[in-house]
Order: C-alpha cells, then sequence, then structure tokens
C-alpha cells in the first residue's frame, strides 16, 4: 500500500474494516461521540472523536456514526444548516466526506435506528452520545462497564487489529513524534529563563499548535516530579529545580506521542541529581535493549525494576540485594508505576477497554505494590509501539506512610536518601516500535545523555 498516494486513506479504512470483517460476522455501529459543553451549550471543549471510530473512519467528524457489515461501510450524517456557515464557514458536505473515507452508502442520522438491529457497539466517553447508543440499541452501553456479548467480540476483534499498527498508523506515528521531539527541544531552550513553569510548557506547545496539532494529553510540565500527573504550572522555577516534561503531540487524525525528560533549570545537574539521572537513564537504556518480539513486556518492567534498585544499593539508598528487593517491592517506594503502556490513537492506547488491550486474555493485574500499576502485561509483537518510562520519585505519601515505613525500615537508608532532596522526580520517557526482529525508537532523536541534555538547556 503506497500511503502517499491522493486515496490512501481511503484504501487504509477499506483494509481495516475489511480485516475486521475476517474477525467477526455481526454488523458493527460506531459512534463519533459530540462536543462536551464548557459552561453554556455554544462554549465547548475541542472536539475529539472515538478513538475506534477513528481507526475506521479517519477523520475527527462529530455527531456522525458509521455501520460497518462484511467490509463495507455506511455514513450516517447529517449535511450542515445554511445557517452554520455563517460561524464556521462552508463545511463539506456528506457525499464529500464518503469519498474522502471510501463509504459505500450515505445516510442522515434519522435513519440510524433502523440500521442497529443485532449490531455491536463500543461505548462512547460523553453521556450524550452513551445515551443514545443505549436508547438505540437498547440495552445498556455504559463506558465505566465492561463489554458484554458480542459487544465483547467485537472489542476483542479491535484490539487485535489496533495492537501492531499498519503502514499508515506508523506513518502518523513517526510524524507525531517528531513534533514532539522539537517541543522538548523548545522546552530545554526556554528553561533557563523561566520564571514559571507555564512558560516552559508554553515554548513547547507552541511547536506542537504551530504543526497545527494538540497535545495528546494534558501536559506534564513541572519542578515538582514527584506528583505523577502534575497540571499545575504556577511554581516558580528556581535555580537547582529538576523540570520534568512529560509532553506529546497528537496528530490531526488522533495519532499520538508520548515523552518524558527531566533536566536541571539551570543547565546542569547538581551531583545527587546526575547519580538518580544516571540510575533512570540505566533502566531506561536496558529496557529498551530487551524490546524485541515475543519479550514479556512485564519482564521488561521487572528488569527497570532490578536496575533501579541496584543503581540504588550502589548509592547507599537501599541496602541488600537488588533481586530480593524487587522482590519484596522495595524499588516501588521510588517506582511506584509501571514501565509504561500501548501507544496509538490513545496516548494509553485502548485503556477505555479496561485491560482487555493490555493484559493478555485471562492474565489478571497483580495485587503487589510493585506491580499493581502495570498498564501492559503481553508478549511483545512485530507492530506493537509501546512506551519505556522508569522514574525515580520521592512521594511524601509513600515515604512516610507509617506502614510503608516499618515494612521496610531495614533496607532503606533513611539518612542517606535525605541527602538527595534535591531529587522530587525524574523520569525518562521514549515510544519505542517493535519490529520484525527488534525495535525502533521513534523518539531517538530527542537525546538523554546527562551532558547532552545540560548542553541542551544550556544552548538558549
Amino acid at each position: 500500500m503506497n500511503i502517499h498516494t491522493p486515496n490512501y486513506l481511503a484504501q487504509t479504512l477499506r483494509h481495516r474494516r475489511q480485516k475486521l470483517a475476517t474477525l467477526i460476522d455481526f454488523p458493527v455501529v460506531l459512534w463519533s461521540g459530540n462536543s462536551i459543553s464548557r459552561n453554556f451549550g455554544a462554549n465547548v471543549f475541542p472536539f475529539r472523536a472515538s478513538s475506534h471510530f477513528l481507526y475506521f473512519a479517519g477523520l475527527p467528524l462529530p455527531n456522525t456514526v458509521i455501520r460497518l457489515d462484511a467490509g463495507k461501510l455506511e455514513l450516517f450524517m447529517d449535511d450542515p444548516k445554511p445557517s452554520s456557515a455563517l460561524w464556521h464557514g462552508e463545511m463539506p458536505r456528506s457525499e464529500k466526506i464518503a469519498q474522502m473515507i471510501g463509504a459505500d452508502v450515505t445516510r442522515p442520522m434519522i435513519e440510524l435506528d433502523f440500521w442497529v438491529e443485532d449490531a455491536a457497539t463500543i461505548a462512547v466517553q460523553d453521556a450524550a452520545t452513551w445515551t443514545q447508543q443505549s436508547q438505540l440499541m437498547n440495552r445498556w452501553i455504559l463506558p465505566q462497564s465492561p463489554p458484554q456479548g458480542i459487544d465483547l467480540e467485537l472489542a476483542l476483534a479491535i484490539i487485535q487489529l489496533r495492537l501492531c499498527h499498519d503502514d499508515s498508523a506508523l506513518a502518523e506515528l513517526r510524524f507525531a513524534a517528531a513534533i514532539t521531539v522539537e517541543a522538548h527541544k523548545a522546552g530545554m531552550k526556554a528553561a533557563t529563563n523561566a520564571k514559571i513553569e507555564a512558560e516552559v510548557r508554553a515554548a513547547m506547545e507552541k511547536v506542537i499548535i504551530a504543526h497545527n496539532m494538540t497535545t495528546s494529553y494534558n501536559s506534564i510540565v513541572t519542578v515538582h516530579g514527584e506528583v505523577l500527573h502534575n497540571e499545575q504550572y504556577h511554581n516558580p522555577v528556581q535555580k537547582g529545580d529538576l523540570i520534568l516534561a512529560d509532553v506529546g503531540a497528537e496528530t490531526s487524525g488522533g495519532w499520538a506521542a508520548d515523552v518524558t525528560r527531566t533536566f536541571p533549570a539551570s543547565g546542569e545537574f547538581s551531583s545527587t541529581q546526575r547519580d538518580i539521572y544516571n540510575v533512570v537513564l540505566a533502566a531506561h537504556d536496558a529496557c529498551i535493549a530487551q524490546v524485541r518480539p515475543s519479550v514479556e513486556y512485564e519482564d521488561i518492567h521487572l528488569l527497570a525494576c532490578t536496575v533501579i534498585a541496584s543503581g540504588l544499593v550502589d548509592l547507599g539508598i537501599l541496602q541488600g540485594n537488588p533481586q530480593d528487593l524487587v522482590e519484596m517491592d522495595a524499588h516501588a517506594l521510588f517506582f511506584p508505576h509501571g514501565i509504561g503502556h500501548l501507544l496509538g490513537l490513545d496516548v494509553h492506547d485502548m485503556e477505555d477497554l479496561g485491560d482487555l488491550a493490555g493484559y493478555e486474555q485471562a492474565r489478571q493485574r497483580s495485587d503487589r505494590f510493585g506491580l499493581g500499576y502495570l498498564r501492559l502485561n503481553r508478549p511483545l509483537r512485530p507492530g506493537m509501539l509501546v512506551t519505556i518510562e522508569p522514574g525515580f520519585y520521592q512521594v511524601p505519601a509513600i515515604l512516610n506512610d507509617v506502614q510503608l515505613r516499618s515494612k521496610y525500615q531495614n533496607v532503606v537508608n533513611w539518612e542517606r536518601l535525605s541527602q538527595f532532596a534535591d531529587v522530587r522526580g525524574i523520569r525518562i520517557e521514549d515510544d519505542v516500535f517493535v519490529t520484525d526482529e527488534g525495535r525502533e525508537v521513534l523518539t531517538a532523536a530527542l537525546p538523554t545523555g546527562a551532558s547532552i541534555v545540560e548542553d541542551l538547556v544550556k544552548d538558549s
């Protein structure tokens, strides 16, 4: 398939629905969703179509439905009202959209209720849409409830398709990765002159917006890297601070990147910061080197845990044999999350389906302190895109927990740990594509070595 031909989108979508038809023998109806109001009806958040809809329809079309049956696509879409041109300009009509995505039939939305019988679907996140889904399909379709019956069969079929990316998807993912790399470089260059975190965030998101893209999740740009999903940007940036920047671009088609770098605001790591940074980097590099087909992702996670534990033993923070420390989850005091997740049309790809996508069938999440947040537990396959993102964090809620301090009192040198107080949080994350024989780091153009990172920050 030549993805550079004018009708490559229609060709790609046709190929995807034909593959779906080999996996199921019943019709499928997928909703795109609607814009969500911020405070009154006409003031809405930016629209983001359901990713399952996007995979087969290709375009972010609000209030639109597609029906897939035996490899055919029916488009249910109303033409824009003439009055809408005043506010939104001339919009393409359904016939034009149908041509772009290779639809076989176009119908108005009012006819949808005649075409949903015996069809499967997947819940969309906004309440207005899943309410409509439930009403038309005469059963509860709720995003918080696991799919059942033929909806479960559909979910498993879509997972099988979306786990491994086709050429068109990979091209989009490469584009998202490339712009994300440039955004991170801009953020590093902005750091030394930034007064608050928001200035670094602005420099990064400026690059993304300038390419007519959006962020694939709410950016994390913070001097408080110990807050894993920090979305505050008001803190002052001071000499001696580390800035943890977790920012990714998303293409207009919904394909995501997800990258984290941690860098010194002054352009120079302290000795303690560099020591911890190199421990995290060693785990990052070791894990990426293990990415290849058939390797268990959980084993990659455990490798990260072992490398981090070993590094902390070398620094005198942990005491004991690294493998034993991992077995007792001591590493999770400082590395509580998983090594990464699937990446594709969503930054945590297909996690709207719970663990159905991330976990191989019959596998369940562990209740262990050091494994409970593992988002992906499958053998790797060619075509999968995963993140590798080890970290070190001093989270007060963990380190000050009475029960945890009691449990690990003999393996943590708390006095030695206090000497690393200027390290709140460090994470290093890249997007890694599984090839037939190994791996390709889509974000490799963004350096990770401590000295090179320092140079990027100083070059402002």
